[in-house]
């Protein structure tokens, strides 16, 4: 790990993806888009999917692109995710986790384990909108999920109302 000038430590693949992400942009008529953010660090992500069909049928996340303002840590784990689920199937997407997303990293450190948790949620955000938008029946697992990411910001932004003022 490297120090940079903030004080926390960096691997060089989250610097190298840092400094050149993956999969950077906006995806014009998306599919899918999912935002997240948090107004206590002030990272905000957006995430585009464009979907297909693979061969058996199932969708899959054929394009992936995102827009991120937040910190070294916060691009490069949006590009991390990108890497990971672009060409998978929704399913496959589902199953990323936060630790995934550390571990494609070389790791993070812990003050900035918020990142990844972002990352994730923007895809399962994204994905969610997908399956609003074509008014697929949303499985059970993701419908719990939009709703705790839902639940968090809310009491986020409860808590820090004053600030949004």
């Amino acid at each position: 790990m490297k120090q940079n000038t903030c004080g926390a430590l960096y691997t060089k693949k989250v610097l190298e993806t840092f400094r050149n992400p993956h999969n950077y942009g906006k995806i014009k008529n998306a599919d899918g888009i999912g935002k997240v953010g948090n107004i206590v660090c002030g990272d905000v992500m957006w995430l585009y999917i464009k979907v297909a069909k693979n061969k058996k049928g199932e969708d899959l996340i054929k394009d992936i692109k995102f827009e991120t303002f937040g910190c070294v840590a916060a691009i490069s784990t949006s590009s991390i995710i990108t890497d990971l689920v672009k060409g998978k199937t929704i399913k496959e997407a589902l199953e990323v986790t936060k630790d995934n997303v550390i571990e494609s990293l070389g790791g993070l450190p812990k003050i900035k384990y918020h990142c990844s948790v972002l990352a994730v949620d923007a895809l399962v955000e994204a994905i969610y909108d997908y399956f609003s938008k074509i008014g697929k029946k949303i499985p059970a697992g993701l419908q719990k999920r939009h709703e705790a990411i839902k639940k968090s910001k809310d009491i986020i932004e409860k808590r820090y109302e004053k600030w949004n003022k």
